[in-house]
């Protein structure tokens, strides 16, 4: 069936099923009606000849096959949707998987779902089979569910850690390459306008770090969940700083140790295979953490803070950079979709908690600055490199996971865009025995 074709059925109403097909029972049509109130903003075509939703629609969505329905039926929500489109048994035309942004916001903001009356359910499960109740196997891209990812230890133990951060970040550097841009920094940018290119947009953000910081020639500083070495060869090409990267990722690594010896960065920039829990036992002049946080584990926060905070010497500083929950209220766990397709295990707090965390591990924190608009812009971005680069990418890593980045990205940007997320960056000293801070009257970053 062709995802183009939009003369299936009337507007509103399925479509008859193709004549000789022998089909009874209800149609993906009417599934569809049982589980949506008022018109439909989108169209919606089934792998049974049924269409319902405006033929006009800027969006459609086809459903392809029995599977897909059953993704559909068996997991309501994010996940279900996630594994029919990961594993192609869903499809949205008029979008580029690459950015499929405006189906998302189409979706969220005009679609309205509604739980079927016990009596219709019944009667619409005994008309598609009860077997169609049973879940599918899922796409091979996604991780194990939460209580199963017990056998493999913990949550947020050293080898659990590990094997979350690998699911999501050793995927391909050549993808990442494609899809971060020349920078290969993963991480929230700082746009001074609409106009800056991503590259100049990473750049502000370092320079942005390493102000609040107050990095010097000289200086040393540690980079926990450095990734692929943005801000450490950042800090030693620009500052003259000695800088030590961790990362989890043995891909991460070893792509990073060899950017610092193709920029001849060697004796001043370094990344190394570590968990953050073993990094050096010394002291510091600085600590900047950029986007590690999300992978912590919130009651792990004290432990966290107090690592980060011995690795200060007296007066040095600390910038914590995370993505952080609007309301402090809310539950700090992911939804499905993210927890199964691209970060296992992370947990997202409010900014007040992680500022009271970062206080109460006996840092004094300065200044608190949240770029929610800023990390928006920095998706749009990826998402462009995506598209561009899509065949490059699907040679790469497959479509199921170039699928699972477009769908993660775009629906990230709609919830930065929408205040659902945002970006915080807190920075904070450590004090000398008699309180001095090194902290100046005014920060000494701004013009």
């Amino acid at each position: 069936m062709s995802l183009t074709d939009r003369d299936q059925g009337a507007a509103g109403a399925p479509a008859t099923p193709p004549p000789g097909s022998g089909r009874r029972g209800p149609t993906v049509a009417d599934v569809v009606r049982a589980v949506t109130n008022g018109p439909l903003p989108i169209r919606v075509t089934g792998y049974d000849g049924s269409a319902i939703g405006p033929t006009d629609a800027g969006i459609t969505l086809a459903i392809r096959s029995e599977r897909g329905l059953s993704y559909l039926l068996t997991a309501p929500g994010d996940l279900g949707m996630a594994r029919a489109y990961v594993s192609g048994d869903l499809a949205l035309e008029g979008v580029h998987p690459g950015d499929p942004y405006e189906a998302l916001r189409v979706l969220k903001d005009e679609l309205r779902v509604r739980p079927p009356a016990l009596a219709e359910g019944l009667a619409l499960a005994r008309g598609l089979g009860w077997e169609r109740l049973l879940p599918p196997p899922a796409p091979p891209q996604e991780a194990l569910p939460r209580w199963k990812r017990m056998m493999g230890g913990l949550r947020h133990s050293r080898i659990r850690d590990s094997s979350a951060i690998s699911h999501h970040y050793d995927v391909s550097n050549a993808f990442y390459e494609k899809v971060l841009g020349p920078s290969m920094t993963y991480t929230c940018a700082v746009f001074r306008g609409t106009d800056d290119s991503l590259e100049q947009a990473q750049a502000t953000k370092y320079d942005l770090v390493a102000g609040k910081l107050a990095l010097r020639q000289g200086m040393r500083l540690l980079d926990v969940g450095c990734g692929w070495g943005g801000m450490v060869r950042h800090a030693a090409r620009e500052y003259g700083v000695k800088a030590l990267g961790v990362t989890l990722s043995r891909a991460q690594a070893q792509w990073a140790q060899a950017a610092i010896e193709r920029e001849g960065l060697t004796g001043l920039a370094e990344v190394r295979h570590l968990d953050y829990r073993d990094a050096p036992w010394e002291q510091f002049d600085a600590v900047s953490s950029i986007g590690l946080t999300e992978h912590i584990g919130v009651r792990n926060y004290p432990g966290y803070f107090g690592f980060l905070r011995d690795r200060l010497r007296p007066q040095g500083r600390l910038l914590n950079h995370c993505i952080t929950r609007a309301d402090n209220r809310a539950p700090h766990r992911s939804g499905a979709f993210i927890d199964r397709y691209v970060f296992p295990d992370g947990e997202l707090a409010g900014p007040g908690r992680v500022i009271s965390e970062i206080h109460d591990a006996g840092l004094e924190v300065h200044h608190e600055e949240n770029l929610r608009q800023h990390y928006a812009l920095t998706l749009a971005a990826w998402c462009r490199n995506l598209v561009e680069h899509w065949d490059f990418c699907v040679s790469e890593v497959g479509t199921g996971t170039a699928r699972v980045w477009g769908l993660y990205m775009a629906g990230s940007r709609l919830a930065f865009e929408r205040n659902g997320i945002q970006l915080h960056q807190v920075l904070a000293t450590r004090n000398a025995p008699d309180a001095a801070s090194g902290y100046p009257l005014r920060p000494d970053w701004l013009p």
